[in-house]
């Protein structure tokens, strides 16, 4: 049986591919396994296209009358005859007697008898069903009842088939975004399908066009929600219902041979169809969307914001009217003005991109990187297609850690101070320092805790704080100043944990909590009862009973044995080195070596003594950056989208990560960067950086965005003064994500321009909403429309007026 493998694995990161000869010669070398061999496939039209087929396609397999169902792994290449041999092999079926059918949606959808088609050719996709028929009972028995009947599983007879909601149920994200079966409707005495809900608020016969939903496919809401943003946008509308046709771009090597950008087309052609108001099955796009971009295929949810930046892409390139892109090289300024060379960039970028994507979305910006050692200043003009904008000012991030007192004056304390984000060690200490009221006779050590030890300090003035990661964990040791060179000493808890694997018990001891530290000057004598007093007083704070403190020195690993508890009462502290080898214990004095880090005891806590302490305050260290959901937030309080505005255009320095290569001084440098707003688009998308990632943690801000509806005016963001024209903009469609990282749902709201109403779109359910309800804390993606000037004197607005009368529908050419 093959190895199933987890979704969503990324390679380099999961795993890496190797031809087999490299792994056979590394598995006959070093052993290992278990082998997952992977086929190379063609993506494409040339047969140089070829991709690894990591995740085959995997399917369930239904025979309805035995109430049997398994699945199957099968390559997207393979033959519906490849598939009919392996459902009659799973089943025990002679070939003669079985027909297979695509079954997606619990809905026979057509008889899969095209041996020779391609599962992909065929539109199969993953985690979807086939049923499996047997074509020998024409009596009336089940299997003739399904092949003459096109149903739904749940109407058919219980035969003892298990009852999933989906194919994919085992495997398919846990999210409450998905209806995993269709929504149910009413059929009409004409034939429409008229929605069951037509209460108040929702859409009935006779509503305006483009109020049609789309079906959810098992969580697909993502990408219905970027769906239903695109296809409400007027001039996408305009143009997919007219003749787009001649504008696709098939020779195009970075498109996709038009395929993607016709299956939107029909897919807007639909949604916009005069008739009933069925939801649309965005099934035939969501095939095709896969077959080009991977990361999308299966049902699992994904980012309506990253589908967006695809799906626009991807459209620009299958409608490029550039068939035969010139090379172009961009020369410097030479002292030119910054209007000669934008227009310049711009020339050569509509030479090799010209496309209704370019003509609606695409702005332009203009970016300054300077040298902080030769005063270098390099200024290029580049496209956009949609604006990223931070929630977060990006001049500051917080920052929490907890200041333990050495002296034993008072318990472990939480502080939380904001720094500037491109700033460094030094900014933190200052900021730390005044939280705490740091005395003059007094210093900051700061030390990164892992596994309950410390894993560096630092102490470093000049590091950047962008090496301290949102999710590590921080203890800040408050000490006295001493004027001679130091050495430290760490004292790491341990908790009593018993071993019964055998008669004789055995005590083993666990690391946990926070450690403590001291520190002494260098060469100075220390002896078993310094360290005694040095621990005592620390650990004042945590006692409950700081009476009933008594510690000893263990002298051998050896009595870790049941006797040892003849008085528990003790707290045995160990003296160890870096090998982890008890040092004897000694009433003279203790060397204490010189380290690079800190010399390490154990204060090992038998169970009894842990009742004496408040381990909380041992035990507690939040990470860096604490998140909690936001209380809910007035709109006189909430972040501006032009704050967040202000904080993506802000002057920064790159990070280390990302060094510029200055040409004068020949070296990569840590430039800083300034970005402009030279050129906006007709239609501006606004991104809103909704989750973070850090090295283990995603995080999703709850922050309530006040966003303009109307009259959202750059004109003061514009670098290039010599445009006049106001740039006052309209918001028309907004893609909302509601809940967390783990269980979310996206939906649209959606304003049709000459109706001057909003939407709400929540996949196939479509429903009025007041213009006050389109403000919320789930807004992720904005749409805006420009408003000229004109149209603003008029009392209306750009794009108002449809291709058509609504009540024609649209037209085909």
């Amino acid at each position: 049986m093959e190895i199933e493998i987890h979704d969503n694995l990324v390679e380099g990161r999961d795993y890496i591919l190797l031809p087999q000869q490299v792994w056979e010669k590394l598995h006959g070398w070093y052993g290992g396994g278990p082998t997952l061999p992977r086929k190379a496939i063609n993506t494409g039209f040339s047969q140089t296209d070829l991709a690894i087929e990591v995740y085959p396609l995997r399917l369930q397999l239904i025979l309805m009358s035995r109430g049997e169902r398994t699945f199957i792994r099968i390559s997207k290449k393979g033959t519906v005859g490849q598939l009919h041999k392996m459902a009659c092999k799973v089943f025990d079926l002679a070939p003669d007697e079985v027909c297979i059918w695509d079954y997606y949606g619990r809905t026979k959808h057509s008889l899969m008898d095209s041996l020779d088609k391609t599962l992909d050719d065929a539109n199969i996709q993953m985690d979807q069903n086939i049923l499996v028929e047997v074509t020998t009972d024409a009596s009336g028995s089940l299997d003739g009842l399904v092949k003459r009947n096109n149903f739904f599983e749940s109407d058919a007879p219980k035969s003892g088939l298990p009852d999933e909601n989906f194919a994919a149920n085992n495997y398919a994200s846990r999210s409450y975004s998905s209806s995993l079966t269709p929504s149910i409707y009413l059929r009409s005495p004409n034939g429409d399908l008229d929605n069951v809900h037509g209460s108040s608020g929702m859409i009935t016969r006779g509503s305006p066009l483009g109020l049609t939903g789309l079906l959810n496919l098992g969580n697909t809401c993502y990408m219905n929600s970027a769906i239903q943003c695109l296809v409400h946008t007027p001039q996408f509308t305009k143009y997919f219902c007219e003749d787009y046709h001649r504008e696709i771009n098939r020779q195009n090597p970075l498109g996709n041979v038009g395929e993607l950008a016709l299956a939107f087309g029909e897919l807007l052609r639909k949604l916009w169809a005069p008739g009933g108001r069925a939801p649309v099955s965005p099934r035939p796009f969501k095939m095709k969307l896969s077959r080009f971009a991977s990361q999308f295929s299966g049902y699992n949810q994904h980012d309506s914001q990253e589908l967006l930046a695809f799906l626009l892409d991807g459209l620009h390139e299958d409608l490029n009217r550039v068939k035969h892109r010139p090379y172009i090289n961009s020369g410097d300024a030479d002292g030119r003005s910054d209007e000669e060379v934008a227009d310049e960039y711009w020339a050569n970028h509509i030479a090799r991109n010209n496309s209704i994507i370019v003509d609606v979305c695409q702005g332009q910006y203009k970016s300054t990187l300077v040298c902080p050692v030769c005063g270098k200043v390099s200024v290029t003009f580049d496209p956009f297609m949609y604006l990223s904008l931070p929630l977060q000012f990006a001049s500051t991030r917080s920052v929490t850690a907890v200041v333990f007192s050495c002296d034993g004056s008072v318990p472990p304390t939480p502080f939380t101070v904001n720094v500037p984000k491109q700033g460094r060690c030094r900014d933190l200490l200052q900021a730390l320092g005044a939280a705490c009221s740091l005395k003059n006779g007094e210093k900051l050590l700061i030390a990164e805790i892992r596994n309950h030890k410390i894993y560096r300090f630092i102490d470093d003035p000049v590091l950047q704080l962008s090496t301290i990661s949102d999710d590590d964990h921080l203890a800040v040791y408050k000490l006295p100043k001493l004027e001679k060179r130091v050495n430290y000493i760490q004292f790491v808890h341990r908790h009593e944990d018993l071993d019964h694997g055998n008669n004789n018990s055995l005590t083993s001891w666990k690391p946990y909590g926070v450690p403590l530290l001291a520190q002494i000057s260098r060469n100075e004598i220390v002896t078993g009862f310094d360290i005694h007093e040095l621990v005592h007083k620390m650990l004042v704070p945590v006692l409950r009973n700081p009476d009933s403190l008594h510690l000893a020195v263990q002298s051998s690993v050896s009595t870790r044995t049941h006797s040892y508890h003849t008085d528990s009462s003790k707290c045995q502290l160990l003296l160890v080195d870096d090998s982890n080898t008890v040092i004897e214990k000694s009433n003279d004095a203790i060397r204490i070596p010189q380290s690079s880090l800190a010399t390490v005891f154990f204060i090992n806590w038998p169970k009894a003594d842990l009742k004496k302490i408040d381990t909380h305050h041992l035990e507690y260290l939040p990470e860096v950056f604490m998140y909690a959901p936001p209380a809910k937030r007035t709109r006189g309080e909430a972040l501006s989208l032009y704050a967040c505005l202000d904080a993506f255009l802000r002057e920064e320095p790159l990070v280390p990560e990302d060094m510029w290569y200055c040409p004068r001084c020949k070296e990569q440098r840590q430039a800083s960067k300034k970005l402009d707003l030279w050129r906006l688009p007709e239609v501006l998308v606004i991104h809103l950086k909704r989750f973070s990632f850090s090295r283990s943690t995603k995080q999703k801000l709850e922050t309530f965005v006040n966003f303009p509806i109307h009259d959202l005016d750059l004109t003061n963001y514009i670098a290039n003064k010599k445009t006049s024209e106001r740039q006052i903009y309209e918001l028309y469609a907004v893609s909302n994500h509601y809940g967390n990282m783990a269980s979310g749902h996206y939906t649209a709201h959606i304003k049709l321009v000459d109706e001057n109403r909003w939407y709400n779109f929540d996949d196939s359910h479509v429903a009025s909403i007041d213009e006050d309800e389109v403000k919320t804390a789930a807004a992720y993606v904005l749409f805006y429309r420009r408003v000229r000037e004109q149209d603003i004197a008029r009392g209306t607005s750009n794009g108002s007026q449809l291709y058509a009368k609504r009540s024609h529908g649209y037209s085909h050419r």
